[in-house]
């Protein structure tokens, strides 16, 4: 009888291999599912640095068209752009002369996003960009955010505020 109930404790003292492989292999695929969106998240996360980056444009040149009287800058010419690289993400601000704000990104070490642009354009109504000088002293009705024209930044990297 005691012999019984040493085996019984003895079977009972920890795990069989074949439990821990199970577990292994769920941790496996737990990770192997989780670590891409966690990838996708980071850059997410990163590409909201190069929103930020134009949004000290945006109110400069929300300022420029509310108090201009007649006029307003050239391409370039707002005081807000940087041709070189302005942080670890942003590789150049530029404008045109409509206020055009395009934000080119670098330092992702990932070929779809480096190198990619965009833009952020006032609207003078729901449906009208801003159209430069004949819109000097109206106000911005508001600003929307995508990829650009050229060198498009892929939609699936950008933050949903930037999708349009």
């Amino acid at each position: 009888m005691k012999r019984i109930q040493t085996m019984k404790r003895r079977a009972q003292a920890g795990f069989t291999l074949i439990e821990l492989m199970i577990v292994v292999a769920i941790i496996g695929i737990l990770a192997a599912v989780a670590l891409p969106a966690y990838q996708q998240y980071t850059k997410k996360a990163k590409m909201s640095e190069v929103i930020l980056a134009a949004s000290a444009c945006r109110t400069n040149i929300t300022e420029v068209y509310q108090s201009a009287s007649g006029s307003v800058p050239a391409a370039n010419a707002w005081g807000c752009e940087s041709a070189s690289q302005t942080s670890k993400y942003v590789l150049s601000v530029v404008t045109d002369d409509v206020g055009k704000i395009t934000v080119t990104a670098t330092g992702f070490n990932d070929a779809a996003i480096d190198g990619q642009k965009i833009d952020l354009v006032p609207y003078k109504d729901a449906a009208n960009p801003m159209a430069g000088a004949g819109d000097a002293g109206k106000q911005v009705f508001k600003w929307t955010c995508g990829p650009s024209t050229s060198n498009p930044m892929p939609t699936t990297y950008l933050p949903g505020s930037c999708r349009g």
